[in-house]
């Protein structure tokens, strides 16, 4: 059985970023408003928590303050329950 976890989930007024586990591989899941006012959204997959916050510098639309939130919380959690 192939089951998803949310290894991070990070929300503010900007939008949500989000690190799910499964399979061996990390989805990375982004969503918000852009400066324009226009909505967006990112989905990908990468091989490693590393990898996964390494592209989010580089997804489209995402904002300073989500990306820096995002990837404390991404270190928080994984001081806390080990990296995957």
């Amino acid at each position: 059985m192939n089951v998803t976890r949310h290894f991070s989930d990070t929300r503010t007024g900007e939008g949500r970023v989000r690190f799910l586990l499964s399979a061996g591989r990390v989805r990375l899941v982004a969503e918000g408003l852009g400066a324009d006012g226009r909505s967006w959204q990112w989905e990908s997959s990468h091989a490693t928590l590393e990898d996964a916050a390494t592209f989010l510098a580089a997804v489209p639309g995402l904002g300073q303050a989500l990306y820096v939130q995002a990837l404390d919380d991404l270190k928080r959690q994984m001081q806390f329950g080990g990296a995957a």
